[in-house]
């Protein structure tokens, strides 16, 4: 089997940015890999997810719960593995993914109460890993951006424009809760987290690169 990287961390936290540079931080080290992301929005299997975002189900993340969201983005990852990289991760390849099942540990667990984060958890990881049987990721690395900061992110990005924003980034209260599962997440499931802001401030996309990838030759 290959290796399996997610990139994981909220709304604003320099995902895609991070996911575009290890790849080739790692071809200078002598590593090929492939990139994937998620969703997958050009798959018919995100059909759901689309739904889901843009508040066709309800206008808040609670209006679905958990469990059903969690199914919904499962399909979508299960398309990808069995279309797009499955063949060359069981070849031995090293998958560079941007979000995961691990998303789903983060967004869904922050709608239930602290008692139930656990049971989620394992719920979540038997049903994708073992039921579903999609690849168990090698190394996580959660990048952690304060809110506050994220948002100012967010609102560049969409130039000012709040009603670009989907239902997850519109909700800052869902966003704080989903920072608080993301900690407790991370230690339960043994993610490595990387800050991405000090004082307040973002720092610096090449600091952080040199993070992740010190992190990531660790599993390689």
């Amino acid at each position: 089997m290959g290796k399996l990287i997610v990139i994981e961390g909220l709304d604003g936290s320099g995902k895609s940015t991070q996911l575009a540079l290890l790849p080739k931080a790692l071809k200078e080290k002598g590593f090929d890999s492939k990139s994937v992301s998620f969703p997958d929005y050009e798959s018919n299997s995100s059909a759901l997810i689309k739904m889901y975002l843009g508040g066709e189900f309800g206008s808040k993340p609670n209006d679905v719960n958990a469990y059903a969201a969690s199914v919904f983005y499962t399909v979508d990852r299960f398309a990808s593995f069995k279309k797009n990289w499955g063949e060359y991760y069981n070849g031995g390849g090293i998958i560079v993914s941007g979000r995961y099942t691990t998303s789903n540990a983060v967004h869904q667990t922050s709608k239930l109460p602290e008692s139930e984060w656990k049971n989620f958890l394992d719920w979540l990881y038997d049903f994708e890993y073992k039921k579903v049987a999609i690849p168990k990721p090698d190394k996580v690395i959660f990048l952690d951006m304060p809110i506050e900061v994220s948002q100012k992110l967010l609102s560049g990005r969409y130039e000012g424009d709040e009603n670009k924003k989907d239902i997850h980034e519109s909700d800052v209260d869902y966003l704080k809760k989903c920072r608080d599962a993301a900690y407790f997440t991370a230690k339960y499931s043994g993610w490595t987290v990387i800050p991405c802001a000090k004082d307040g401030m973002p720092r610096s996309v090449e600091d952080i690169s040199k993070d992740i990838l010190e992190e990531v030759l660790k599993v390689l």
